[in-house]
């Protein structure tokens, strides 16, 4: 069945994130287009999908997420696609993930039938924090051993259940876990790691782009810097910023909902 992609992300006041989702979604569709694995036969005659990737926004959008769904599937039958992918970028599976995208995506189904003039499949697909690889992604940024303490900061979720992925990601890879948004805080940590005798702490912020979070991180480790000046502060950039991403979205991209083997 001949298939469109739409990317959903969480949507900020900051350009940014908007700006490296649509590189994300050029990426995946040269990936897509290049692929020596392209099944010439996935076709829907007379006209032949074009492998529509698009981006969408759960908040912070002129649109909500329903509307924004329907008004890209208008696109993608268009381009003769019948099925449509929507696939969470979110890394935690906290209350956006859990409940506001699925009340988004059922709106989209039911306004799909009254609405659009042909069928199309709309499906939902695990969260992106969902796969394994994105522990492989960490371990390969702090990859150094000099470092004798190292933290994974996330957002963070009110939902409780959210956060102990980060929690058994962070035991995983040799790391302390943090959050922006509850608690235990960056600074808790790092009192926590200093206490301990740390010296040389590395700080991997557990954000898929750059934004005004990351910005705020950046100036509470110069902060932490000023309070313990025997303390070397390594901060790594987001999730994005490595290739790696575009190919863990690839691989949810091509499996079919309920795939189990990269999801937890």
């Amino acid at each position: 069945m001949s298939q469109a992609y739409l990317l959903v992300s969480h949507g900020s006041r900051d350009p940014r994130p908007q700006v490296a989702m649509e590189e994300l979604a050029k990426n995946l569709s040269d990936k897509l287009e290049n692929n020596s694995n392209y099944d010439a036969g996935n076709v829907l005659s007379p006209t032949k999908c074009n492998y529509q990737i698009g981006t969408g926004y759960l908040e912070l959008h002129p649109q909500p997420l329903h509307q924004q769904i329907i008004d890209f599937s208008r696109k993608a039958i268009a381009q003769g696609c019948r099925r449509l992918k929507i696939l969470p970028l979110f890394l935690l599976s906290g209350i956006h993930v859990t409940e506001d995208i699925p009340q988004e995506v059922e709106l989209a189904k039911k306004l799909a039938q009254k609405t659009l003039k042909e069928d199309i499949s709309i499906e939902l697909q695990p969260y992106l924090g969902s796969h394994l690889g994105l522990e492989r992604l960490l371990a390969n940024k702090i990859s150094d051993i000099s470092f004798d303490g190292r933290i994974i900061l996330a957002h963070g979720s009110r939902r409780v259940e959210a956060n102990a992925s980060i929690e058994a990601m962070a035991i995983s890879l040799n790391a302390v876990a943090a959050y922006w948004a509850v608690s235990p805080s960056l600074k808790d940590i790092v009192v926590q790691l200093v206490a301990d005798g740390k010296k040389k702490i590395a700080i991997i912020p557990y954000f898929l782009f750059a934004g005004g979070i990351t910005d705020a991180i950046a100036q509470s480790i110069q902060d932490l810097k000023l309070q313990f000046p025997g303390v070397s502060f390594q901060l790594y950039e987001p999730l994005g910023g490595n290739g790696e991403l575009t190919d863990l979205i690839w691989d949810l991209m091509q499996n079919e909902p309920g795939y189990t083997k990269s999801c937890r």
